[in-house]
């Protein structure tokens, strides 16, 4: 049993053109997001909590976009853009394990902001490192174990005689929409995980920024409440980016589901939004350039050397 993709561009040079693009977005993804982690693990003043999640966030980056780019790569210049059900299966359950502890992950640093805001000098006593490895190791099994648990059921369900996939990948609103058993519950079932895995720690999300917002406005002074808002405006950015595009995708009724239109945002969640991340904190943190500054200078002088 084989699915095929049917997003693909047929002209020859579309193709081309489809490759060298999605070939250099790719490659710009890695190298920001290698050299995020990097700069984290070989600067001693990026050492602290909020550091070691952006690298983490990085490196399930770097993962996530692994499960899939390549795998579009491939499919771009080969003339028959087939997978089995079973690496279908695969490609599905990492994919949205790795996005959903992605959205986990983004809900630890909201509550990292928090506890540095609202309580700066109990900060170093709970937000200690054993407790960052073990808030980043939960996030990572608890996307697996939600993933899992969906996987196994979509893939449970009959398909129809059609095999034809309206993506570039197996994406769980496409795959859902071959299959023949449509009810109520099937749908209930993956609209459960899309709210485990998007809503509830969109809710937690906000529930730690409304603190951190009633905190902030009680510092008197002007430079102390932009500093502790610049501590943030990143994290809100890429917060605002990826839940919004995880939003529109999985909390929808599976009525509303438009190929062209989901193939667009799928793009933006999986090229777009790992692409941005390491822009965003780079730019809008100076200790960040400042670390991928001499990450770079390093490697220049070993070279001339």
């Amino acid at each position: 049993m084989e699915f095929v993709f049917l997003a693909y561009p047929s002209c020859p040079e579309l193709r081309i053109l489809s490759f060298i693009g999605v070939s250099l977005v790719y490659g710009l993804i890695i190298t920001g997001n290698i050299l995020v982690v990097v700069s984290i693990h070989t600067e001693a003043r990026l050492c602290t909590p909020m550091y070691y999640f952006l690298g983490s966030l990085s490196g399930i980056e770097i993962c996530y976009t692994a499960v899939v780019v390549p795998h579009i790569l491939a499919n771009t210049l080969q003339s028959e853009k087939t997978i089995t059900l079973l690496g279908c299966a695969t490609q599905m359950t990492f994919f949205i394990a790795l996005g959903s502890a992605d959205c986990f992950l983004l809900a630890v640093m909201a509550y990292d902001r928090y506890v540095a805001i609202c309580h700066p000098l109990q900060y170093p006593l709970l937000m200690t490192l054993t407790l960052c490895v073990h808030l980043v190791v939960a996030s990572v099994v608890s996307g697996l174990f939600l993933s899992l648990q969906l996987v196994a059921f979509i893939f449970s369900l009959p398909f129809c005689q059609t095999r034809d996939i309206e993506h570039f990948f197996c994406d769980v609103p496409p795959v859902m929409h071959l299959v023949c058993a449509q009810s109520h519950i099937h749908e209930q079932s993956v609209l459960v995980a899309a709210i485990l895995a998007i809503a509830v720690p969109f809710f937690l999300i906000t529930t730690s920024y409304t603190f951190i917002v009633a905190a902030v406005l009680k510092i008197r002074s002007a430079a102390g409440r932009h500093r502790a808002f610049s501590t943030c405006s990143s994290h809100l950015t890429v917060v605002l980016l990826q839940y919004g595009c995880c939003a529109f995708m999985y909390l929808r009724p599976s009525s509303s589901y438009h190929p062209k239109q989901d193939q667009f945002i799928s793009l933006v969640y999986t090229l777009g939004t790992p692409l941005l991340n390491p822009l965003i904190y780079a730019l809008r943190n100076s200790e960040m350039k400042g670390a991928i500054g001499r990450v770079l200078t390093r490697n220049c002088l070993s070279q001339n050397s």
